[in-house]
């Protein structure tokens, strides 16, 4: 099976990855409600069926996420804030998703993420509001950086799996009908010489779903 095959079948829920188990079943009743509710939905605002469908697959499975502890603060981005976990070798994270057209894009940014980057998977552990808006939670190994990431290194190792560099830090498989973006020095980190890539962003071309 090649490897756009593969990720496919993930991202359609029919194959396996790190932590993926959750995140597919989430994603697979998005598509079934969004596929149910048809010329409904383009009534309301972009997002809000959606928003509505997850809340709805969340309260029916017990999937909101209660213990936060505000105290373990410490770093934030654009699109999510990062907490320490209780267990000190990782880290908790709660994201806005606002990089992402639809919660099932940031979904699917889930699966690839872990598909790619197995030591630093996402664990999700659920969702929460913040100020009213839904987020998710997920959990992810911390990794502290003992040396500044050589973004040349970040470019060859993409470049070896298939992936171009188009602008800055941003990147695009042509085989595969993905892109990458966003890999800076602050989500790529450097420990004892070896790269981790621990806050992605992956998108799907509509080239994806192709044979």
């Amino acid at each position: 099976m090649s490897r756009k095959h593969e990720l496919q079948d993930i991202i359609r829920g029919n194959g396996s990855v790190v932590q993926g188990a959750s995140i597919q079943a989430a994603n697979a009743y998005l598509r079934g409600e969004a596929a149910a509710s048809g010329a409904v939905a383009v009534a309301k605002p972009i997002g809000v069926e959606e928003v509505v469908a997850l809340t709805t697959y969340i309260d029916r499975n017990n999937l909101w996420f209660h213990d936060l502890d505000q105290t373990k603060y410490f770093a934030e981005g654009a699109e999510q804030k990062v907490y320490e976990a209780a267990d000190p070798r990782f880290v908790i994270k709660v994201n806005s998703r606002i990089f992402y057209a639809s919660w099932e894009d940031y979904l699917n940014n889930l699966l690839l993420h872990n598909y790619f980057f197995p030591l630093v998977a996402y664990e999700p552990l659920g969702f929460c509001r913040v100020n009213g808006q839904l987020h998710s939670v997920v959990k992810q190994p911390f990794i502290p950086f003992t040396e500044p990431t050589d973004l040349g290194r970040a470019e060859e190792f993409l470049t070896s799996n298939g992936f171009v560099r188009q602008k800055n830090n941003d990147y695009f498989s042509h085989a595969l009908g993905v892109i990458l973006e966003d890999l800076h020095d602050e989500n790529v980190l450097s420990n004892q010489g070896l790269l981790y890539f621990v806050d992605t962003a992956f998108f799907l071309k509509e080239s994806f779903f192709l044979p």
